[in-house]
């Protein structure tokens, strides 16, 4: 049991292969048919029921010589297998000459379009030979745009090989400095265009507002209003305030460059004083307000005599 799984035998130097008896073939076997398992080399569609068996399906099939058909002394077999889904009988055989199987009866196979390529292509070829076996230009034509093509091809080649060279010499390394003075460029070229272009601006408000002079306001003219407005306040003209002037609208980006821009002052309006009305006073103390009235028409001399009088009138008490 041990020498079914070796790799060598041993043979005796006296061994002779024509001694061994031959096997008997079975009687009633015709073109030596037998049964083998094999796969389906391509996928067909059954002509009867419709149904498509893949290809590498396996199943059990009778495999038998076709009599009378060979290709360059190559026997050609031929196998009959049924369907898996109605059972019908289906032959294929073999087709040594393109290195294929062809199917015979019960179905079909499926298009493959690599098949009909190479079909399209040894077409063309029978074609080219048969107009080139009795023209000779046609012949020298074919040859001469043959090896035009065949010398675009090789520059073609060469021209990858030496890019591919070109490329194998640069390194990472000079890859990204390549990429970041790439982008270095562009953003350069971003910031000059920015400064063209308020440059440019820059220049046309500056042309806008020829033969305007801007006013400009400052801290001691805030206070100096601030103070002209506490003395009005002051004077009983509180209601009054100095409003401040108002200039007009700057030019086109006039407050971001600080520049001249054109402005239009407007003239300063005449400063009015309104007295302020007095206030009613409350009804509930009369006598206080005779005392005032009697103050203000008496001057200081009768504020004097009536201090005396209330002395003299409480001292006897």
């Amino acid at each position: 049991m041990g020498e079914r799984k070796v790799l060598n035998k041993y043979i005796p130097p006296d061994f002779d292969p024509s001694k061994i008896p031959r096997g008997k073939k079975k009687e009633g076997r015709v073109n030596n048919a037998m049964k083998v398992r094999m796969m389906l080399p391509m996928t067909v569609c059954c002509n009867t029921c419709g149904n498509f068996i893949v290809k590498g399906t396996k199943f059990n099939s009778r495999k038998e010589d076709a009599v009378g058909e060979e290709y360059l002394g190559l026997q050609i077999f031929r196998f009959f297998f049924r369907c898996n889904r109605c059972s019908q009988e289906i032959s294929m055989k073999t087709d040594p000459k393109n290195s294929d199987y062809v199917v015979e009866s019960g179905a079909s196979r499926n298009f493959e379009p690599w098949r009909e390529k190479d079909a399209l292509e040894q077409e063309a070829d029978e074609e080219r030979e048969a107009e080139e076996e009795g023209d000779a230009m046609k012949a020298l034509e074919n040859r001469t745009a043959e090896s035009k093509r065949e010398m675009d091809i090789m520059a073609a080649l060469d021209e990858m090989r030496s890019l591919s060279n070109r490329q194998a010499k640069v390194s990472s390394a000079d890859a990204l400095s390549a990429i970041h003075a790439k982008l270095d460029a562009e953003r350069v070229a971003a910031e000059e265009a920015e400064e063209a272009k308020a440059r440019a601006v820059f220049e046309e408000a500056q042309r806008a507002s020829a033969g305007f002079v801007r006013r400009l306001e400052s801290s001691s003219d805030d206070s100096d209003e601030d103070g002209k407005g506490k003395g009005l306040k002051g004077s009983g003209g509180g209601a009054n305030k100095k409003p401040k002037t108002a200039t007009a609208a700057t030019g086109l980006f006039g407050g971001v460059f600080g520049g001249a821009s054109a402005v239009v002052a407007k003239p300063k309006p005449k400063m009015v004083v309104v007295k302020a009305k007095p206030k009613p006073k409350p009804a509930a103390a009369p006598a206080a307000e005779e005392k005032k009235e009697d103050s203000d028409s008496g001057g200081g001399g009768g504020a004097l005599a009536g201090l005396l009088g209330a002395y003299g009138s409480e001292s006897p008490s």
